[in-house]
């Protein structure tokens, strides 16, 4: 994406301080110190299991999921520490909403798969609930193709349109930051472009942080890449996190170039 990161940088939505993440006594992530910023796409790349949909998860507290888990350093959502013991962790999620790898459609229809999250947080006027789909399901151009179906099970539609449903589901609750879980990898090469067009959309209101596999597509849409590695102690941290542009054609760590050129990983 052709952006000015100067002007970009004046804009810091989330930033994360020396953060190390722990799953009982493994240390996966150490000392991860990151600012994203507001209305723009990150790209979290790397080799498998270094830790990137981890390091996804920090921001939303989705790690808190699983047993034995322990984060410190600072993760700050504008002005907000997240991990502070008296956060609203439900009203975090509202904020900072998660798109995973398949998607993950529930079985019940189109319009109760939209309308599940703003139910949850009080919304319950049926006239209110019909905007709110209509408007997500317009937001990822999927409203023309379903909008006689809305009543059908969401399970019947295609893979490409379920993952459009997903982010769809998403945006209902009006998030803040969309994270994006290798949300292309099980999907065909056209939908994977409309995904692709989606993210670049929906960059000038949401901030959006994705983790791919694909480099090509980090290139196509990201306004800054970050490179995570395991590093000799077998603990994922940043290598590099600069502009995509300045990474892929003049990366300042030998190991970035190394992995974007296909050389491992």
């Amino acid at each position: 994406m052709d952006i000015n990161v100067a002007e970009l940088k004046h804009n810091v939505k989330i930033k994360a301080q020396e953060v190390d993440l722990y799953y009982g006594s493994h240390h996966a992530l150490e000392s991860i110190s990151i600012d994203i910023y507001e209305r723009s796409i990150t790209a979290i790349i790397g080799p498998s299991g270094c830790g990137k949909s981890t390091l996804l998860r920090i921001f939303n507290r989705m790690n808190d999921l699983i047993p034995n888990v322990k984060v410190t350093g600072k993760v700050l959502l504008d002005s907000t520490s997240i991990y502070d013991a008296d956060i609203d962790v439900a009203g975090l999620r509202k904020k900072v909403g998660m798109v995973f790898q398949r998607p993950n459609v529930f079985p019940m229809s189109i319009f109760d798969n939209i309308t599940i999250g703003p139910r949850h947080h009080g919304i319950t006027n049926k006239r209110e609930l019909t905007d709110i789909v209509e408007r997500s399901l317009s937001q990822v151009a999927l409203f023309d193709e379903v909008k006689d179906h809305l009543n059908k099970p969401a399970l019947d539609l295609l893979a490409g349109q379920q993952q459009r449903l997903c982010i769809a589901r998403a945006l209902a609750v009006e998030p803040e930051v969309v994270l994006m879980d290798e949300s292309c990898s099980a999907l065909d090469p056209e939908s994977t472009m409309r995904i692709e067009d989606l993210m670049m959309e929906m960059a000038k209101k949401y901030t959006i942080i994705i983790v791919t596999h694909n480099m090509e597509q980090a290139a196509r849409v990201s306004d800054m890449a970050a490179f995570i590695m395991i590093n000799d102690s077998k603990v994922g941290t940043i290598v590099e996190y600069t502009s995509t542009t300045q990474m892929f054609a003049n990366p300042k760590d030998q190991r970035t170039e190394d992995y974007i050129t296909g050389r491992f990983g």
